[in-house]
């Protein structure tokens, strides 16, 4: 049995300024949208932010930008945050843009208790100043090393009280790679079942993974409306 957080507020209790976290999602697709949002409240700060990229202005993690709560940002995407633009822009927030695949592949590294993995990604580029760069059948690769975080935020659409997961199509994003990086992982899931209850060959995210559960409604905004 996991520890069934009975609100967002005591979910994200634990977790401190300046610590590292991995928050899942992508452009608002997959966010734990609750525990965002306590975070905020918290008033939690100088904090390590892993994620494809930093919401909107007015939600996810835009919020905790919104309130200068991030001190570092390592994303693969500036996306439609302005204030993330200006605050990089300005020196601000100091960021780390890395190749999206790079990242994903860094976390699931970090996940896998693997520390490094060569890449063509970047090579020849600033993305590999300052790296070994090491030669394979001819062809040139970087060195990247993997991230781990001391907690993990991730949403899912089911979860059982072993803590096992299952997300909704493309939650699938970054969520199932961030739920291994993390020290400590919380799913913020829409139901939560008996253990049991979910089909064992379906579960993305394997209860191991897992130390926290809360059980949250989302209001899965829609990040650029577009209409005729």
């Amino acid at each position: 049995m996991k520890t069934i957080y009975s609100s967002a507020r005591e979910a994200v209790a634990p977790i401190e300024d300046g610590m590292t976290l991995m928050v899942g999602g992508f452009g608002l697709v997959g966010i734990p949208e609750q525990l965002i949002l306590a975070l905020v409240e918290k008033g939690v700060k100088d904090l390590t932010i892993i994620s494809n990229n930093c919401g909107i202005d007015e939600w996810g993690l835009g919020l905790l930008l919104k309130e200068k709560q991030i001190k570092k940002m390592i994303a693969s995407y500036v996306g439609e945050n302005k204030e993330f633009e200006r605050q990089a822009l300005s020196g601000e927030l100091e960021v780390e843009l890395t190749p999206q695949g790079t990242l994903a592949e860094k976390i699931r590294a970090g996940g896998a208790g693997i520390p490094a993995f060569f890449t063509p990604a970047g090579v020849g580029t600033q993305i590999a100043e300052g790296k070994e760069i090491r030669e394979f059948n001819g062809k040139e690769y970087v060195l990247e090393e993997s991230l781990t975080a001391d907690f993990s935020l991730v949403r899912a659409l089911k979860a059982d009280t072993f803590g096992n997961l299952i997300y909704n199509k493309t939650a699938m994003n970054f969520n199932p790679m961030m739920a291994a990086a993390g020290k400590v992982t919380i799913g913020e899931a829409e139901e939560i079942v008996e253990a049991g209850e979910l089909d064992p060959a379906c579960i993305h995210t394997p209860s191991i993974y897992v130390q926290g559960l809360l059980q949250a409604e989302q209001e899965k905004r829609i990040e650029r409306l577009t209409t005729r």
